[in-house]
């Protein structure tokens, strides 16, 4: 089992940032991905962005550019930059981490979520 615990979230005007953590504890395989995901209210929730073991690092289309994926050099700790800020990035924020055997079964892990609110 891997804790995750997300902090970060806050309200901010649209343009603005916010910087996301998720601090881990517990075991990560080396096989691994981490990701953040979000859900608006009324919508199904996304994926953000995630960044695996080989450090590929994939965007949600309407985030790239604006958001940027990373973990600390221990891998224990994601992190979750975003700039410029729109309305529509308002949603509770999920970290999550996959842990991957090698039969390629995996086992996930998420966060309590956090809440980002950008006002206009």
């Amino acid at each position: 089992q891997v804790q995750l615990a997300e902090s970060g979230g806050g309200s901010v005007q649209a343009g603005g940032s916010l910087r996301l953590s998720c601090a881990t504890s517990g075991h990560i395989f080396s096989s691994n991905v981490m990701a953040w995901y979000r859900r608006a209210p009324g919508k199904q929730r996304e994926l953000v962005a995630r960044i695996t073991n080989t450090d590929r690092i994939d965007y949600l289309g309407s985030v790239q550019g604006r958001f940027t994926n990373s973990r600390d050099n221990t891998g224990k700790t994601l992190y979750l930059q975003m700039n410029y800020l729109k309305p529509e990035d308002t949603a509770v924020y999920y970290c999550k981490v996959n842990n991957y055997f090698d039969t390629g079964a995996h086992y996930d892990n998420w966060g309590q979520g956090t809440q980002v609110t950008v006002y206009s």
